[in-house]
């Protein structure tokens, strides 16, 4: 006998932070944090252009470029954010909040490429010290506000990416991280120019590279694995199980299994009733221990089969 209930729900699970009543909100946060990066990025973008031309400061132009970088991101969480939002239809009969984690995937293979960048360029400064030339001193000032205004960005971002608990905006926020990083190693680099240690900025730069690749994968391997239908973590499950088995009815359950879609959860679960009760009292209990993890956790829709029980607590043969 099974217990299932065909409405879906997109929105986040009444548990104070993602009811239903708070998904307008969240998406709001979400996008409204986004347009904030845009605006920072499209500013420091000519702020760094034209002051690297001025000043002749090769690594401020590259940064530049690297803050440009930063404006397709966002258009891909702007784009994701508007595509996951909708409801379930035909085609995505479990909604659509895997755009949010193929958008997670998207922004780990762009950290990656940064990365590859910033290696290639640091490596090739190694090869030919000689190469750098002097700079003026305003582009060290440049180089420090957008550090400055990097690292705030990504605190800000975060916050918001906590708060709403979206995977997607954690992604984006750390990629503000990343060019903050590399704004520290152009500032680091200018410096050096100033003071004559040329060799300062390229070996910076080599190991800020390899952070930014570290978390790269890590973001594009852990949206992969989404992807293939990853089980929820181990507290998640623990805390699901939890519920269904204080729900009144329900003697013990098997077989649970849970998959990610977007930064919710789908269970598909074996209940344990007593084989005494009526089919109705059954799909009753059945429907309050799903009600019940709705509400309770980030769960987007539970499916379950109801397997009887003898008073002794040994199951039925099926």
């Amino acid at each position: 006998m099974k217990s299932e209930s065909t409405q879906m729900r997109p929105e986040l699970p009444e548990n104070g932070a993602g009811s239903p009543a708070d998904a307008p909100a969240r998406h709001r946060a979400g996008w409204r944090s986004t347009l904030v990066s845009v605006a920072v990025n499209i500013g420091l973008t000519a702020v760094q252009a034209v002051a690297g031309v001025i000043s002749g400061s090769q690594a401020l132009i590259a940064d530049a470029a690297h803050s440009l970088s930063d404006l397709l991101s966002d258009f891909v969480v702007l784009a994701a954010g508007w595509q996951s939002r909708k409801d379930p239809d035909a085609d995505h009969q479990y909604g659509h909040l895997r755009f949010e984690t193929a958008a997670s995937l998207a922004l780990g293979v762009l950290l990656l490429t940064v990365a590859a960048g910033m290696l290639w360029a640091a490596l090739g400064k190694l090869q030919h010290p000689a190469g750098a030339q002097l700079v003026q001193p305003v582009a060290l000032w440049v180089a420090l506000v957008a550090l400055a205004s990097k690292e705030l960005l990504f605190r800000y971002m975060l916050a918001v990416a906590r708060r709403v608990r979206s995977s997607m905006l954690v992604a984006n926020a750390w990629h503000a991280r990343s060019d903050a990083a590399s704004s520290l190693v152009v500032a680091l680099g200018i410096g050096g120019n100033l003071l004559g240690y040329h060799s300062l900025d390229p070996i910076a730069a080599i190991v800020v590279g390899l952070m930014v690749a570290r978390m790269g994968l890590r973001f594009g391997w852990d949206a992969l694995n989404d992807l293939m239908d990853r089980a929820a973590d181990e507290e998640t499950v623990e805390a699901i199980l939890r519920t269904m088995l204080a729900t009144p009815g329900v003697r013990g359950l098997h077989d649970m299994r849970t998959r990610k879609m977007g930064d919710q959860v789908l269970v598909d679960v074996h209940l344990e009733i007593d084989a005494t009760l009526t089919v109705a009292q059954g799909h009753a209990i059945a429907v309050d221990a799903r009600r019940r993890t709705l509400e309770h956790h980030h769960v987007l829709n539970v499916m379950t089969h109801v397997d009887p029980v003898y008073v002794a607590g040994t199951p039925a043969t099926e």
